[in-house]
């Protein structure tokens, strides 16, 4: 015989997985910073100034090897991190008997990638006109705004996450010499911790 809190738990459960996209991996989240670690590194060792103190790096003059180099990178980063995000909340959703692709999983989509679409389009024109130093705080910005919108569609804590990335991409706006770095904290160090702390809670 169920208590009435136990009935209680249950409707809430149920009114949570109909509302809330739940089936976001924290393992993900960790994968996700270590691919953007690895592309940090790749890019450092291309734009870093030798005799510069340690995070400062050149925009100016960037041969057109190198600006392919980077965005094959960013790209690479990007698909990886999608790919490893949707095959991880789809072996989690199987996991916990929930469908992947609800609406409240839609609405979560919608909110995140409209803001990461809108930000991809402007760093394209930052990168045409030649402002490649504001792409990287742009990114961070812009993701910022799309974790901020998407929270009301998942689990609260991701806002948080979207704090300190959109925090980080004005900070770097103002020191774009830095940005290199400071994208390295927000996209891999942040997703690395926020994804550890989600893994224990939910996940485990």
């Amino acid at each position: 015989m169920k208590t009435p809190q136990q009935d209680l738990a249950e409707i809430k459960s149920m009114m949570e997985r109909s509302t809330r996209f739940l089936s976001l991996s924290g393992l993900a989240g960790v994968l996700a910073g270590a691919y953007a670690l690895i592309g940090v590194s790749l890019a450092y060792y291309w734009l870093h100034v030798p005799d510069s103190p340690f995070g400062i790096v050149e925009y100016r003059n960037l041969d057109k090897g190198a600006l392919s180099q980077l965005t094959l990178t960013a790209l690479g980063v990007l698909a990886l991190s999608l790919g490893t995000a949707w095959l991880l909340s789809q072996k989690k959703s199987k996991k916990n008997s929930n469908q992947l692709w609800t609406p409240a999983g839609k609405r979560f989509m919608q909110a995140l990638f409209i803001p990461v679409v809108i930000g991809g389009m402007f760093c394209i024109a930052l990168l045409h006109q030649g402002f490649i130093s504001f792409i990287a705080p742009a990114t961070m910005l812009f993701y910022g705004l799309g974790l901020l919108s998407a929270s009301l569609f998942t689990i609260y804590e991701i806002k948080y996450l979207g704090y300190c990335q959109a925090i980080l991409g004005i900070i770097a706006s103002f020191f774009p010499e830095l940005g290199l770095v400071i994208w390295a904290l927000g996209f891999g160090v942040l997703h690395i911790f926020y994804g550890s702390m989600m893994y224990y809670k939910y996940d485990r």
